[in-house]
C-alpha cells in the first residue's frame, strides 16, 4: 500500500473508531470513503474496522446501546454486500449476538484522549430522562473539554467548580489531563448526581467521602497525589448561598450547556452574582461558560443579564484541537467572565 493510501486509511480507521465509540450518529460516518476504499481492497478494511468498532476493548468493556451497534453492524453489511458478493462471517457473527443481546437502560460512551487515556460515561438511553436533560453529553461540554485540554495552565494545580455538571465529561477530561489540584461536580438532580458518583468511579478516580468542599482538606488525598480530590455536591442554584459556595474556595468556575431556557439564565448569573464574592487570594475565581448557540435570543438574553449584574465577559479564541466527534454544524462557544 502506497504511503498516502495507508494515511487515508489510518484516518478512515480512527474516524470510524472515535465516532463509534462516542456513539455518534450514524450518518456521521465517512461510509462514501469506505466503499471507495472497499472497491479497491479486500475484506481486511472491513475486519480492521470490526476491531476498531464493536471489538475494541473499551466498547467490550463498556459496550454502547445494543440497538446501536445492531444497526452500525447492518449499515456494515450492507457496504460490504455492495462490492463484494463474498460474505464475511465475522460481520454476521458480531450481529448475531446482538440479536440475541438485551437492551439494558443504561450504555456507555468513550471519548479518547490525547494522552492514550480515555474518559467513559455511562448515560441514560433517553435523550430526556428522569425529568432532566443531564443524564446525556451534549455539544458544549465536548468543545469545553477540548478548549480545556488545549489550555491546561487555566486548571493546573487549581480547584474547580462546575456548575451543571450533567454526565461528567468535561470535568473527568480536566481532571485526567490538566491536573487540578481538586474538582468539584456539582448538579441539583437526584438522579444526574447518582450517575456522577458512578462516571467518577467508573474513570478511577476517588471521591471524597462527603460533599464537604475539598479545599478545606489539604491533607485528606490518600490516593494518588497526582490525582485532584474529587467531590460530587447537590447544588440548588436558586436556594444556594454564598457562603456555602465559598466554602468550595473555588480558583476556577466553568458550566457547558446550562443556557437552555430563560429560568435557567437567571438563576444562573444570580450565582454567579455569589460567586463574584467568593475572593480567593483577593481575587474572584475565573469562570468559564460554554454554548451550543440554538437559538440567538437565548444567547443574548444571557449577555444582557450578565450586564445587569455588572459582570462584563469577552469571548474565548476558538481552539484549534477536534479531539471529539460532534455535530459539524453546531456553532459553539465559550464566553469568558469577569467576576
Amino acid at each position: 500500500m502506497a504511503p498516502d493510501d495507508s494515511a487515508e486509511v489510518s484516518r478512515l480507521l480512527q474516524s470510524f473508531e472515535r465516532r463509534f465509540l462516542a456513539t455518534r450518529a450514524l450518518r456521521s460516518f465517512p461510509w462514501q470513503s469506505l466503499e471507495e476504499k472497499l472497491r479497491d481492497s479486500g475484506s481486511e478494511l472491513l475486519l480492521d474496522i470490526l476491531q476498531k468498532t464493536v471489538k475494541h476493548p473499551l466498547c467490550v468493556k463498556h459496550p454502547p446501546s445494543v440497538k446501536y451497534a445492531r444497526c452500525f453492524l447492518s449499515e456494515l453489511i450492507r457496504k460490504h454486500e455492495a462490492v463484494h458478493e463474498e460474505p464475511l462471517d465475522e460481520l454476521y457473527e458480531a450481529l448475531a449476538e446482538t440479536l440475541t443481546a438485551k437492551e439494558p437502560p443504561q450504555c456507555h460512551r468513550s471519548y479518547l484522549l490525547p494522552s492514550g487515556d480515555s474518559v467513559t460515561l455511562s448515560e441514560s438511553t433517553a435523550i430526556v430522562s428522569h425529568g432532566t436533560t443531564g443524564l446525556v453529553t451534549w455539544n458544549a461540554a465536548l468543545y469545553l473539554a477540548e478548549w480545556a485540554i488545549e489550555n491546561p495552565e487555566a486548571f493546573t494545580h487549581r480547584t474547580v467548580l462546575e456548575l451543571g455538571s450533567g454526565a461528567g465529561l468535561t470535568g473527568l477530561a480536566i481532571c485526567k489531563v490538566c491536573r487540578p489540584r481538586a474538582y468539584v461536580f456539582s448538579d441539583c438532580h437526584s438522579h444526574v448526581l447518582e450517575q456522577l458518583r458512578g462516571n467518577v468511579l467508573l474513570n478511577g478516580l476517588l471521591l471524597e467521602p462527603d460533599v464537604t468542599a475539598p479545599a478545606q482538606h489539604p491533607g485528606h488525598n490518600t490516593h494518588n497525589s497526582e490525582s485532584p480530590r474529587v467531590t460530587v455536591a447537590q447544588l440548588d442554584w436558586d436556594i444556594v448561598t454564598a457562603p456555602q459556595l465559598a466554602a468550595f474556595q473555588p480558583d476556577v468556575v466553568v458550566a457547558a450547556d446550562v443556557l437552555y431556557c430563560p429560568e435557567t439564565i437567571h438563576s444562573l448569573v444570580r450565582v454567579l452574582q455569589r460567586l463574584s464574592a467568593c475572593q480567593k487570594d483577593q481575587r474572584a475565581p475565573d469562570a468559564y461558560v460554554a454554548f451550543t448557540i440554538r437559538n440567538p435570543e437565548t444567547c443574548q438574553l444571557f449577555t444582557t443579564e450578565l450586564g445587569k449584574a455588572g459582570i462584563s465577559w469577552e469571548t474565548a479564541p476558538r481552539h484549534n484541537q477536534k479531539l471529539f466527534p460532534y455535530e459539524e454544524h453546531s456553532e459553539t462557544a465559550i464566553l469568558k467572565l469577569i467576576l
